[in-house]
């Protein structure tokens, strides 16, 4: 696990704001932590789309995009109900969030086609880890707002088909996705660390550092799976 603190200006505030801890416990900040995320998300989307070659590409990214903001609002109306302001939530995490996607900023198309589609599966992921201890309401809403998107398919396609046509482009999106997964994973340890009712919620019973690890091992595993479907394993 990184052990590196995070850039200056972009840890939440050990100190609680008015609202965020509403309901005084780990979902309410879990849901506040998913909402700034799927922010950043639509808005780095609309960003790198302007990388798309023709008019397919863009529909397709715009239709991630609209998804996104379908789980903005499913998760706003979560965190508003528990007594928690969504633009609050959103100011308090966006910096991480804002950091991950500063340093992982693709120089190509095929860049962003592969960042859409790991980023997609890490968050499914996530949701498959930590399903199982969620109360079942939180289950439902988790899984709908992480679930994979088949709206990503079109990235595994396009990257799958250019590595075949060019070998040339694997080792280089190779080092990229890798890349992907250590900033996703050094960023996560950040929001841990900084919100311990997150961490204890999602990791009782495990043995601390022990179950955060191995968390990550499966995680790791399972994106190892995803650049195979790349072309890049």
């Amino acid at each position: 696990m990184s052990t590196a603190p995070p850039p200056s200006g972009v840890t939440p505030e050990p100190a609680a704001r008015p609202g965020i801890d509403g309901d005084g416990g780990g979902i309410a900040k879990l849901f506040a932590v998913l909402l700034a995320g799927e922010y950043a998300a639509f808005y780095r989307l609309i960003d790198e789309s302007r990388m798309a070659p023709d008019v397919h590409s863009r529909i397709a990214i715009a239709r991630m995009a609209a998804s996104e903001i379908g789980h903005f609002d499913t998760l706003a109306a979560q965190v508003a109900s528990r007594g928690i302001d969504p633009t609050e939530a959103v100011e308090r995490y966006r910096g991480i969030f804002d950091q991950y996607h500063q340093v992982t900023t693709p120089k190509t198309w095929y860049e962003s086609l592969v960042k859409a589609y790991l980023g997609d599966g890490l968050a499914a992921d996530f949701y498959t880890e930590v399903a199982g201890v969620l109360p079942v309401e939180a289950q439902a809403i988790v899984g709908e707002v992480m679930a994979e998107t088949a709206n990503s398919r079109f990235a595994r396609e396009q990257v799958s088909a250019a590595v075949a046509a060019d070998p040339a482009l694997k080792s280089p999106l190779t080092l990229w996705g890798r890349r992907l997964l250590g900033e996703a994973v050094t960023h996560a340890q950040w929001v841990l660390a900084a919100e311990e009712e997150v961490t204890d919620l999602l990791f009782a019973g495990a043995a601390s550092l022990h179950g955060v690890a191995s968390f990550f091992d499966v995680i790791a595993d399972e994106h190892g799976k995803r650049m195979t479907e790349l072309g890049l394993g």
